[in-house]
């Protein structure tokens, strides 16, 4: 498993400030005195197993953060993290193909934690079409898929917009979980060519509920809302950072030109 060399007290103090949490807003959460948290942050005085899970909870770290922190304080990982193929994961398999199945005609996707693809419905894959190969090649990312000039930027009719809404999404999960892969990717992603949208914004399209994804397909544009979808009690780190993307129609033009796109051969 992946190692993390810092002191475990290091650790805590970091998740708390990156949760902008003061140490007697923590120490008040976690039913401890002040003092005791800033020993357990100074190293002067080592923190339990239940004591780093209790903290770890209030804070909110990712399980694969939760691993690391008890290996760093001295004790045996506590969560699991298996391959989507394992024979245990079923259960997850069939639901996530059950939702992806039954969101058709409308596109669906899952996405592992560095939004490199795990599953798409068949939907997906008529939206991508024509885009380089390349990006198609396993890992596919998502991120990178959506913004890359060989890939449905040149496509996306409100590119500057979708574009700063996913960067922005992107930074977002960097700051809450510290992920250095994620981090590389935003660079990435960054340096890529944008332009100036002729199309009117978000407010005017939806009326101010959602940013669109506008993609031309042939002839037509698509519009879509999307929506996240996550395992509410997961204990296993592959399961928690799986996550379903949802892409529904924001008109009925889109929704009749998918279910046309569905039905041809």
């Amino acid at each position: 498993m992946e190692t993390n060399s810092r002191p475990i007290g290091e650790q805590i103090r970091d998740w708390r400030q990156r949760r902008r949490m003061s140490q007697m807003d923590l120490a008040g959460d976690a039913e401890m005195s002040t003092r005791h948290l800033s020993f357990i942050e100074t190293g002067r005085s080592r923190p339990s197993r239940d004591m780093v899970l209790k903290l770890a909870a209030e804070l909110d770290v990712p399980l694969r953060e939760r691993n690391l922190m008890l290996v760093a304080a001295g004790f045996a990982p506590v969560y699991r993290e298996r391959r989507m193929d394992d024979a245990a994961m079923a259960a997850a398999r069939r639901a996530v193909a059950r939702i992806l199945d039954g969101h058709e005609p409308y596109p669906a996707l899952a996405i592992d934690r560095h939004w490199n693809l795990v599953a798409a419905n068949a939907a997906v894959l008529r939206l991508v079409a024509g885009v380089s190969p390349a990006l198609l090649e396993p890992p596919v990312n998502v991120l990178r898929l959506a913004l890359h000039p060989d890939g449905l930027a040149p496509r996306t009719v409100n590119l500057a917009e979708w574009r700063r809404h996913l960067l922005a999404r992107l930074a977002h999960e960097i700051d809450l979980t510290g992920d250095t892969v994620l981090a590389d990717l935003l660079d990435e992603l960054r340096a890529y060519p944008s332009r100036s949208d002729a199309r009117p914004a978000a407010k005017e399209d939806l009326g101010g509920i959602a940013v669109p994804f506008r993609v031309r397909s042939g002839d037509e544009t698509l519009s879509f809302i999307s929506a996240t979808t996550l395992f509410g009690t997961p204990v296993d780190v592959t399961l928690a950072e799986l996550a379903i993307e949802s892409f529904f129609p924001a008109d009925d033009e889109t929704a009749e030109a998918l279910r046309r796109a569905a039905a041809q051969p």
